[in-house]
């Protein structure tokens, strides 16, 4: 056992600092490549992550062989066992659904408790080999009077956001702190992916909090679009939930992003 692997918990791996270098971190973030990029990229020895439903082109663990390229063991709790976005509850509840070929290695194994495989992830060595850099996106998507911006991550979001429309590629999770967490900007909507909504409806309770705010909000299904890739919602994602603000503009699950994006800029129009 290498006694200098400590066991670290984090909300969200955007947030990650000197001190996780060289520990084992049980992310609350979605297990996808950018996620695995910025945990690698702060030097952890190993990680766990959320599967986010695994979803369109399993997307939700796409980490987990990038991490193989490092020589870093890496796994992903089940959606319906844990809740995305909530370190303590994926250490305490969460149950272990894919694992890379490092992590195996090492004992770990899909079912495992979460706590356990983080256990015996301390045994992996120290990380040597550095991630390349992979780019996380901020894009126009749809220029005009409201701006349509496809954002990767939620952490991209700026106070310039304030009255656009934002596809955002991040989970739609509430993280600990309440509704200010929701949404980094008083946004007139804003989408999310739905990380396959799993255990206690987990991945859609950024919408109530929205609504709070006054902000239209849906998430879409964890099958048509690529977790933690804005374009990807943008281009093929359909709606899975929508928030009493977007019902009250005739929005609906079933609808594409873009026909949802279409209806709240109608909307806002008429309203002038």
């Amino acid at each position: 056992m290498n006694a200098q692997a400590s066991i670290l918990l984090a909300d969200t791996v955007t947030k990650l600092g000197p001190e996780h270098a060289g520990c084992v971190l049980v992310g609350g973030s979605h297990g996808g490549r950018y996620a695995g990029y910025l945990a690698a990229k702060a030097g952890v020895r190993a990680v766990i992550l959320s599967d986010a439903g695994v979803g369109k082109e399993q997307a939700g663990i796409g980490s987990l062989a990038d991490m193989d390229k490092l020589g870093r063991p890496a796994a992903t709790v089940a959606h319906d066992s844990a809740r995305i976005g909530d370190a303590n509850d994926m250490m305490t509840r969460g149950r272990i659904s894919h694992v890379n070929d490092a992590a195996a290695k090492l004992g770990c194994k899909v079912g495992m408790a979460t706590a356990d495989c983080a256990e015996t992830m301390r045994a992996a060595p120290a990380p040597a080999a550095k991630p390349e850099p992979v780019s996380e996106g901020r894009i126009l998507l749809r220029d005009g009077p409201v701006k349509v911006w496809g954002l990767d991550s939620a952490s991209l979001i700026a106070p310039s956001d304030e009255g656009q429309v934002l596809i955002c590629g991040s989970h739609g999770a509430l993280l600990p702190g309440g509704a200010g967490k929701a949404l980094g900007a008083d946004a007139l909507a804003a989408v999310f992916h739905n990380a396959g909504v799993g255990i206690d409806g987990c991945g859609i309770t950024r919408l109530p909090a929205l609504d709070g705010r006054g902000i239209v909000g849906a998430t879409v299904d964890a099958d048509s679009a690529r977790i933690g890739d804005a374009r990807s919602l943008w281009e093929t994602g359909v709606l899975s939930h929508v928030n009493e603000r977007a019902k009250a503009i005739g929005a609906a699950p079933g609808m594409t992003v873009q026909a949802f994006v279409d209806l709240v800029l109608q909307n806002q129009e008429r309203a002038r």
